[in-house]
């Protein structure tokens, strides 16, 4: 496995990816070295959120025995058409056992790319998570696209009020603030390595530090120059140093912001 290019601003500040799918096939087989390397570039803290029910033993087991990674639980929308309604009772059993620490309910949400004959089930299934995350106080990771009014709506009219992550978040400012309005913070992905993402990148720009946390979504979402590759959580340095490059505060005021961000939505402080 080839050593991703590190920069060495990243490598001095502690990094938290908020968002990398350690359990994925991709990622899975050789977990170690990915964390490994994830480590050399400056990542400190993992938060692995699931995608469907058959992941949740897995996850609970590799967070239980890895005091640096945290742990989210939830029906993601790609997965829904295999689930239903009734998942949700074994998800608020999992929150109930004293052993399991669960940081966040995630990766939940809505995305209305997908073929039609999904919506009902993922609608259903996003407002009974979105739900219980708010009988365990608990905050939540959002998938969103082409779903943004449909997330507010739910949020809104659940009087939901726990917050979390609006991850792999592309738009404008009013879109952001939509979301920041609410109690939630902005997931800075790969995005913002690219160049033809401008409204993205004048976004984040301008965009209050104190909304944002760092991530990668990996495997998924690779960064410019990456197309086609496996992402890692190694990347998660680039993803900062390209944050650095958009942003006035020095490398070191980000660094601590982003930490702080992400251990106070995910309830670590």
């Amino acid at each position: 496995m080839n050593n991703p290019q590190i920069t060495t601003r990243s490598m001095h500040y502690p990094l938290f990816d908020t968002h990398c799918h350690l359990d994925l096939p991709e990622l899975w087989h050789a977990w170690p070295e990915h964390w490994r390397l994830a480590q050399q570039a400056g990542v400190q803290a993992l938060l692995i959120p699931a995608v469907a029910k058959e992941n949740w033993p897995r996850l609970l087991k590799l967070c239980q025995t890895n005091p640096q990674f945290y742990l989210a639980l939830g029906i993601h929308p790609w997965w829904a058409i295999k689930h239903h309604l009734a998942d949700i009772d074994l998800l608020a059993l999992q929150l109930q056992q004293p052993e399991v620490s669960v940081q966040a309910i995630g990766e939940i949400g809505l995305d209305f790319a997908l073929n039609a004959d999904s919506f009902v089930i993922q609608q259903q299934l996003f407002a009974a998570q979105l739900a219980l995350a708010k009988r365990h106080k608990l905050p939540v990771i959002l998938h969103h696209r082409k779903s943004q009014p449909a997330l507010l709506a739910e949020i809104k009219r659940q009087q939901f009020s726990e917050g979390g992550i609006l991850h792999a978040f592309s738009g404008s400012q009013q879109q952001a603030h939509a979301f920041i309005d609410v109690g939630f913070k902005l997931g800075i992905g790969g995005t913002i390595t690219y160049s033809r993402a401008e409204k993205t990148r004048n976004a984040v720009s301008k965009l209050p530090l104190s909304a944002l946390v760092l991530e990668t979504d990996a495997p998924a979402m690779p960064l410019s120059g990456f197309q086609g590759q496996v992402n890692t959580p190694a990347q998660l340095a680039q993803v900062f140093d390209a944050l650095c490059q958009l942003r006035d505060e020095s490398p070191p005021q980000l660094a601590v912001a982003l930490w702080q961000n992400s251990r106070q939505v995910l309830r670590l402080s």
